[in-house]
């Protein structure tokens, strides 16, 4: 639609039932508002032109950590934060990319080869998708594009992935009739961030966001991913999902996130297979004497030993979801956070072992919760944030416990929003 024509179908109600599953019936008329004021800047910096509205959620990591490159099993749960971009097909192969956050160098989109000055950069990422597409024969083309981003960089939501998929969108949106179906969408976003971007991520976090609700997925055959969704809310069982931002140091970790898809490959080439999946903890167990003698690395083998414990406990998750058992979601969940710390190792850097927020936070969790709710390391770890499901009578005295050590801006209280990645009108 036209400018004019778009804000008065916005004014009059025509997207409010979207926008409430979105922000899960939270105040519908507040947030037009955002979607307003989003559209007259985009009019006031592109002019006029047939506008879209696109939405992709935050993700957070329920269970199965740092088992999707393994081709292992994980659940995870799109989420009521998004970024929300307004965006119309530009002139020739020109992407114009505006953030409220930050600024981004425009791209051209003739030449679509890596270039090592844009590693980890958004312009990394837009080349990226639309290299595949192009080479996957998908129609690319320029854009014009507004964003506000809510799924914030260090929110530990995924803000890379968020904006993976929400660009794969786009060229679906403006170029491909909507024939990009969210798997794909998923890979494309994957395999930007992979080649392009710099970072060696499996692909959770951009599934989950491209599918959306409540997912549990099998990667067992990544190429066709076996997803299931499942209509749950902590809410409805009288708990809150908060996540805490620990406000570590966020100096590059890259080369500790990249350490454990790495050792645990290295296990695995000691089973003959390329990755865990394809084998068992029964035979790592039978070779340990010879894999320790290869690998020469114990913290790979506790990290092969957490694979194959987590993937088991991410199947045994998806059941509890699936029958409604919060007492045994919440308990395997807390089980994963132990396993992530004492096994996979990703509660704090190795490297700087005086930066430890994120222990910090879990202990403190521990402490207030006790046997009530549940806690664990967020995402990829090292430093960010915590994941933790609260009672509601307790909410108020953890949300200013957390404050007291961590800042006022620490906690996104969140809720699991019924859809992924969409192009909204």
């Amino acid at each position: 639609m036209l400018y004019k024509e778009l804000k008065e179908h916005i004014i009059n109600g025509g997207i409010d039932q979207m926008i409430a599953k979105i922000i899960c019936d939270s105040n519908v008329e507040e947030e037009k508002k955002r979607y307003l004021k989003l559209l007259d800047d985009a009019y006031e910096l592109y002019g006029d032109g047939d506008y879209h509205f696109i939405s992709s959620p935050g993700r957070s990591e329920i269970g199965g950590n740092h088992t999707d490159h393994q081709h292992g099993h994980v659940v995870a749960a799109g989420l009521n934060i998004d970024n929300l971009v307004v965006v119309k097909a530009g002139e020739g192969n020109k992407v114009n990319y505006h953030d409220r956050g930050f600024a981004v160098a425009q791209v051209d989109l003739d030449d679509l080869s890596i270039r090592e000055e844009e590693k980890n950069s958004s312009q990394a990422l837009i080349r990226g998708v639309a290299a595949r597409l192009s080479e996957l024969g998908y129609t690319i083309g320029g854009f014009d594009a507004l964003c506000e981003s809510r799924v914030l960089v260090g929110s530990g939501i995924s803000s890379s992935a968020c904006f993976e998929v929400m660009l794969v969108e786009i060229f679906n949106a403006l170029y491909n009739d909507d024939k990009i179906d969210p798997v794909l969408r998923a890979k494309v976003g994957q395999y930007a961030e992979n080649v392009y971007f710099g970072k060696p991520s499996g692909l959770l976090d951009q599934m989950a966001i491209s599918v959306g609700g409540f997912v549990a997925i099998d990667f067992k055959d990544p190429k066709e991913p076996l997803i299931e969704n499942y209509d749950f809310s902590f809410a409805d069982h009288g708990y809150e999902l908060v996540l805490v931002n620990t406000k570590g140091d966020h100096s590059d970790l890259s080369h500790e996130y990249a350490a454990v898809p790495y050792e645990i490959k290295e296990v695995a080439k000691c089973l003959n297979v390329e990755v865990l999946a394809d084998s068992s903890r029964e035979e790592l167990l039978k070779n340990l004497t010879e894999i320790r003698k290869q690998v020469k690395n114990d913290r790979a083998i506790l990290r092969a030993i957490h694979f194959y414990n987590e993937d088991e406990r991410a199947i045994a998750q998806k059941q509890a979801v699936k029958e409604n058992d919060v007492a045994s979601l919440l308990k395997l969940m807390k089980e994963s956070g132990r396993s992530s710390f004492e096994y996979l190792q990703n509660v704090y850097p190795a490297s700087r072992p005086d930066s430890q927020s994120l222990a910090l936070g879990l202990a403190l969790a521990d402490m207030y919760l006790q046997d009530e709710g549940a806690y664990r390391v967020h995402g990829g770890g090292f430093e960010g944030t915590i994941q933790c499901v609260v009672p509601k009578e307790k909410l108020e005295g953890f949300r200013e416990l957390m404050h007291s050590v961590f800042g006022d801006d620490c906690l996104l209280e969140v809720r699991v929003r019924p859809f992924g990645t969409a192009l909204l009108i």
